[in-house]
């Protein structure tokens, strides 16, 4: 079963431009991670200053400790980290059923 890291990301709402297209420039380091299956961004449409990362992981384990540890990890902060207006905040969950 995949598990799906949600981060909630705020930025300074000026800022999105500059951050969606830091997010678009890492991509390709999540899609070369090992145990990554996808990565989408969202933005928080009653809140433009926050954000929703959504990747989808095989186990909790390829994203923390074993993405954490990788030089691509770092390059993403790199990339991404200065627009952070506060640290984001991060939970993982699981598909229990699909309805529709």
């Amino acid at each position: 079963m995949m598990v799906i890291e949600n981060a909630i990301i705020t930025i300074d709402p000026a800022m999105a431009d500059t951050f969606e297209k830091a997010v678009a420039q890492g991509a390709p380091i999540f899609r070369a991670a090992t145990g990554c299956h996808g990565m989408a961004l969202q933005r928080i449409v009653d809140d433009p200053a926050r954000y929703r990362l959504i990747v989808t992981w095989e186990t909790i384990a390829h994203h923390v400790p074993m993405f954490w540890e990788t030089p691509g990890f770092k390059e993403w902060q790199g990339l991404v980290a200065k627009y952070f207006a506060d640290v984001p905040s991060l939970e993982y969950n699981e598909v229990v059923q699909t309805y529709f």
